[in-house]
C-alpha cells in the first residue's frame, strides 16, 4: 500500500513499524514513533496495552475510558482527531497546491488482558507521504484499508508468547502508517517502498532483551497469503537497540490495485535499524534494501532494486537534561534525513520503483511539535530533490521538475 500512492505519483507518482501492538505490550516497551522495542522505562501510568504506538514527540492519553461488559474485563476506548493544512510547490495535475483535510478521525477499542484479547481501529484517515500526491481522507480510507484500518484477535497463553490473527501492522520499516504514530507528519521516501497493513497471522516471542516475530500475510494487501516477514530485535541496554527485519513474497502475485502495486507486491525487502536514546536526544539511523525480480509475465524484463538510508532524530526541550534556560515543556524538534536510489533502466525493461528506472532522491524534513495535555500542534517543512528522473515521472504540471517543497500544519487531540 505504501508504494501504491507513490506509484500513482510516478505514473501521473518497527524495527517493527509495528512489531504489532502485542509486542509493544509484552516485551520491553516501544519507541512509539517508529515501533522499535526499547528497554523499559519507569512510568506512573500508561495507555492500554494494545493502544497503537504514539510518536515519541507526542504523549498518549493515560486515562482512557473503559467499561466492563459482562465481567469480561476492562475494554478501553481511546482515539485521535486531527486536521491538516498543506501547501506545496510543483504539484502534479492530480494534486492540489493547497488544501485542508481531516488527518485522523479514529477510535481505538481494545481488550488487553486475559487469554483472548482484541484490538479494533476504525474511522477516517489520510496518509500524507513525501514525493507523492496527497490523497484526501474521504478517498484514502475506502481505497486503502477501509473504515476498520486494523483489527486483530490476540491469543496470549503466556506473558512472553502470543499469536495474532487479523489485519495487522507490518513488521517492515522504521515508520508506522498513520501520522500520529510518527515524529513527522508525512511518511518518508523509504516508507514509500514498504507495505503498511497485512492480513494474516503473526507469532511473537520475547525473552529479556530479545524480541522475535514472524508473520505469514498478504504483503501489500493483496488477499493472497504468500508473504513471509520476520523480525529480530535486541536491546543491548536501556539506550541502545538493534533490529534486523526481512520480508518478501514467496510466490508471484498478479493483483494490481491502488492498495496493491504489482511490482512491490512481488518484492523482497530488508531493514537494519538502530535506536539510541541519550538525555533529550533520540537517534534512529536505518538502512533499507529492496529487490523486485525479473517478471516477464508482468512486463518487467529485468530485475530492479532500491537502496537507501535515513536518520530519524528528535530533541526534547522539556527533558530534565536540558539546561533550565532552554527548557520549554511540551516542545520537541524532530528531523528526518533520507537518501534512496534505484537500479535498472527503461531500455532494459526494468520496473519503475521511484521516479523512473535508475532514478534517485533525497529529502529533509523538520517538524516542530508542541503538546499541551491532550492537544497537540505540529508544523512541518519538507524538501524532496530527485535526479536521473524519467520524463513525466517527477514533479510539476508536466512531471519534469526535480524538486518539491511542502509546508504542513497538523492540530489534533489525543482522546
Amino acid at each position: 500500500m505504501k508504494r501504491s500512492v507513490h506509484v500513482c505519483a510516478a505514473t501521473a507518482l518497527t524495527l517493527l513499524s509495528a512489531i504489532s501492538f502485542d509486542v509493544w505490550a509484552e516485551s520491553q516497551g516501544p519507541d512509539p514513533a517508529v515501533g522499535v522495542s526499547v528497554p523499559p522505562t519507569v512510568q506512573a501510568s500508561a495507555p492500554p496495552a494494545l493502544q497503537p504506538s504514539i510518536a515519541t514527540t507526542l504523549s498518549a492519553n493515560t486515562e482512557a475510558a473503559s467499561f466492563n461488559p459482562g465481567g469480561l474485563g476492562p475494554i478501553y476506548v481511546t482515539g485521535v482527531a486531527s486536521g491538516l493544512a498543506q501547501v506545496q510547490s510543483k504539484a502534479l495535475p492530480s494534486d492540489r497546491s493547497r488544501q485542508l483535510d481531516i488527518g485522523n478521525a479514529q477510535v481505538f477499542i481494545n481488550k488487553p488482558d486475559g487469554l483472548l484479547q482484541f484490538f479494533l481501529q476504525g474511522g477516517y484517515y489520510s496518509i500524507p507521504m513525501l514525493g507523492a500526491p496527497y490523497i484526501r481522507s474521504a478517498d484514502a480510507s475506502p481505497t486503502f484499508f477501509g473504515p476498520v484500518a486494523q483489527g486483530f484477535l490476540k491469543i496470549a497463553p503466556t506473558e512472553n508468547f502470543s499469536v495474532l490473527v487479523g489485519k495487522l501492522p507490518t513488521l517492515i520499516g522504521a515508520e508506522s502508517t498513520f501520522s500520529f504514530q510518527n515524529m513527522n507528519i508525512q511518511r518518508g521516501l523509504l516508507w514509500n517502498q514498504e507495505n503498511a497493513v497485512n492480513r494474516g497471522a503473526q507469532v511473537n516471542y520475547a525473552a529479556g532483551p530479545l524480541t522475535l516475530a514472524a508473520s505469514v500475510n498478504d504483503g501489500f494487501y493483496s488477499n493472497q497469503y504468500s508473504w513471509v516477514s520476520m523480525l529480530t530485535s535486541y536491546a543491548f541496554d536501556s539506550a541502545n537497540t538493534l533490529a534486523v527485519i526481512a520480508g518478501g513474497n514467496t510466490s508471484r502475485t498478479n493483483v494490481s490495485t491502488t492498495a496493491t502495486p504489482l511490482f512491490y507486491s512481488n518484492q523482497q525487502i530488508y531493514n537494519l535499524i538502530y535506536t539510541h536514546t541519550e538525555g533529550p536526544w533520540t537517534f534512529q539511523p536505518y538502512l533499507q534494501y529492496t529487490r523486485v525480480p525479473k517478471l516477464v509475465q508482468f512486463g518487467a524484463y529485468e530485475s530492479a532494486s532500491t537502496y537507501g538510508g535515513a536518520l530519524l532524530m528528535s530533541y526534547d526541550f522539556g527533558a530534565e537534561a536540558v539546561p533550565a534556560a532552554l527548557r520549554a515543556v511540551g516542545f520537541k524538534l524532530p528531523v528526518r534525513l533520507e537518501y534512496i536510489g534505484s537500479t535498472g533502466s527503461a531500455t532494459g525493461g526494468a520496473p519503475n520503483l521511484l521516479y523512473g528506472p535508475g532514478s534517485a532522491a533525497w529529502s529533509f524534513t523538520v517538524t516542530p511539535t508542541y503538546q499541551y495535555k491532550r492537544v497537540f500542534a505540529r508544523a512541518e517543512f519538507s524538501y524532496v530533490g530527485a535526479r536521473k528522473t524519467a520524463p513525466g515521472l517527477a514533479f510539476g504540471t508536466d512531471g519534469n521538475n526535480r524538486s518539491q517543497v511542502r509546508g504542513l500544519l497538523e492540530v489534533g487531540l489525543l482522546l
